[in-house]
């Protein structure tokens, strides 16, 4: 009898001006953690939105096996009839519903048109027991963490009778603890009898829980790797995935650091909802012409609210504090005087927040700076074509056009097309708020490079990020948070994991304890 589970053969799926994927293969077996990785753009996605029916049999050619047998998905409840359950980046949950009917959302116990709400308590509990959510069943999604809504999510799929599970990047919003917590239950899931196909960017994880590891690279598969039997390493799955050895993961930077370009003085911020609340307490920091400032803090340490605040009081009430940039106060009223102050925040949420998903790239980089390709308020066509093309090819944007849907772009590219939308705003100061998040390695290296440039240019840059390697790699000063207090400020020489770890786990004190 056959260990194979999946079989997918000479896959091959085309868009417009675009081929996603070409004759890939890819096979898992039966019980095994099956890693697919490759850069943003690779069709990783694609590939498990063939299986899992989001793309019907017709629109691409090839042939799925699963459990020896020819499918041809019509839809995903096609695909989740056979056992096949796929849980995407952006988590299907309605906020305002409880646990239990999020869990059987679309999968309703009923009896004759009739909700069995005791039925649905009563199995959602146990369910929930599986994947270690101590939540009532009647909790609202809205009320509990990201963390916990995978695990719900999870939940979700093994009501389905999940035999094959497709996990789209599960960690990348998760911090370490809740990271560790789903590697765990994948792990334990994986003992009853469980399969599983990840596609993650974190090759550390990949390489802790998975059995086989596939390396799509351009829409082909370049190479599965046995992890028990084969030499994996990082640094070979990072060749196979960008076709090229990154020796080293951040580029190499001579700072050139001049005069303090932004100053902040006694910043404090409230809830927008809860007005005695207070969020951030007494922040002091300074960012100079030409450096890259980190902040490292855990969830909930007040990072982006931190961020959004000083960007046109975009977040928070009762604001109070002094921004001084070159030494004279400015009033940042809203987001439109931030970028006339020559101030640019690029969003962690670039799909909600940064972009417009519909529209295509030309326009979602000039929309920043309509000013400067327009006259006497009407937008001049050629201009913004130029700038758009300009764009393109100086931040190596993979697409056919620049009419291309920005919705249609991987991940990494969609970050190209933000930060191309504040580049041409030309600001003095730069917040990234997780700049990398959700990008492969090989993007991450292009992104840290135009970072660098723009400080080279003298630009101060301020970097906020969840991955600490990331902060130690490109950061010229960093400063800890913790509970939304600024709880320690350090050199570069001075920074390694393990300090900022007790700086940013710091709670307790004076408000005033660290001023900077």
């Amino acid at each position: 009898m056959t260990d194979i589970l999946l079989e997918m053969r000479d896959i091959t799926k085309t868009f417009p001006g675009v081929k996603a994927l070409q004759n890939v293969n890819f096979q898992v077996k039966k019980g095994e953690i099956h890693a697919l990785v490759g850069e943003n753009g690779a069709g990783k996605s694609t590939l498990m939105k063939v299986l899992s029916g989001v793309y019907p049999h017709g629109t691409y050619t090839g042939e799925i096996r699963y459990k020896g047998n020819v499918c041809e998905m019509k839809d995903i409840k096609h695909s989740e009839q056979l056992g096949i359950v796929i849980i995407h980046q952006e988590l299907a949950l309605i906020p305002y519903m409880s646990i239990a009917e999020n869990i059987f959302l679309g999968n309703e116990q009923a009896v004759r048109g009739m909700m069995n709400w005791h039925k649905t308590t009563l199995e959602a509990k146990a369910l929930m027991n599986r994947v270690g959510l101590e939540e009532s069943p009647e909790t609202l999604v809205m009320n509990i963490g990201v963390g916990k809504q995978q695990l719900v999510e999870i939940a979700k799929a093994l009501a389905k009778r999940v035999e094959l599970l497709i996990l789209d990047e599960p960690t990348a919003a998760l911090n370490e603890d809740d990271s560790k917590n789903l590697l765990q239950l994948l792990l334990e899931l994986k003992k009853q009898g469980l399969s599983a196909i990840l596609i993650s960017h974190k090759l550390n994880e990949v390489m802790q829980i998975s059995d086989s590891i596939t390396v799509l690279r351009d829409g082909q598969t370049i190479e599965t790797l046995d992890v028990k039997r084969d030499e994996v390493t990082e640094e070979r799955i990072i060749r196979g995935m960008v076709g090229r050895d990154l020796t080293n993961r951040y580029p190499v930077r001579e700072p050139m650091i001049g005069e303090t370009l932004l100053e902040v003085q006694d910043w404090n911020v409230y809830h927008p909802l809860q007005p005695d609340r207070q969020i951030i307490h007494h922040v002091n920091l300074t960012i100079r012409k030409g450096e890259i400032v980190g902040i490292a803090g855990l969830m909930g340490a007040g990072r982006t609210e931190l961020a959004m605040s000083l960007f046109g009081k975009s977040y928070g009430k009762r604001i109070s504090g002094r921004l001084l940039k070159e030494g004279k106060e400015i009033e940042l009223s809203d987001v439109s005087s931030a970028i006339r102050h020559g101030i640019a925040y690029v969003t962690e949420d670039r799909k909600q927040y940064g972009l417009i998903l519909i529209d295509d790239i030309k326009r979602n980089i000039s929309l920043s700076s309509l000013g400067k390709i327009s006259r006497y308020s009407v937008i001049q066509d050629q201009a913004e074509v130029q700038c758009a093309e300009s764009f393109r090819e100086k931040m190596r944007i993979k697409t056919p056009n620049i009419h291309q849907k920005t919705g249609n772009l991987s991940g990494g590219n969609q970050q190209k097309v933000v930060l191309s939308k504040w580049i041409f705003a030309e600001p003095d100061v730069l917040i990234l708020d997780e700049p990398t998040r959700g990008i492969d390695v090989g993007a991450k290296y292009e992104i840290y490079t135009i970072i660098q440039q723009l400080a080279q240019e003298g630009k101060g840059i301020l970097v906020i990020s969840s991955e600490l390697p990331e902060i130690l790699g490109i950061c010229d000063r960093i400063y800890a948070m913790s509970a939304g207090r600024i709880t320690g400020e350090l050199t570069r020489e001075e920074a390694d994991q393990e300090t900022l770890m007790k700086y940013m786990t710091k709670t307790g004190g004076s408000e005033h304890e660290y001023a900077g």
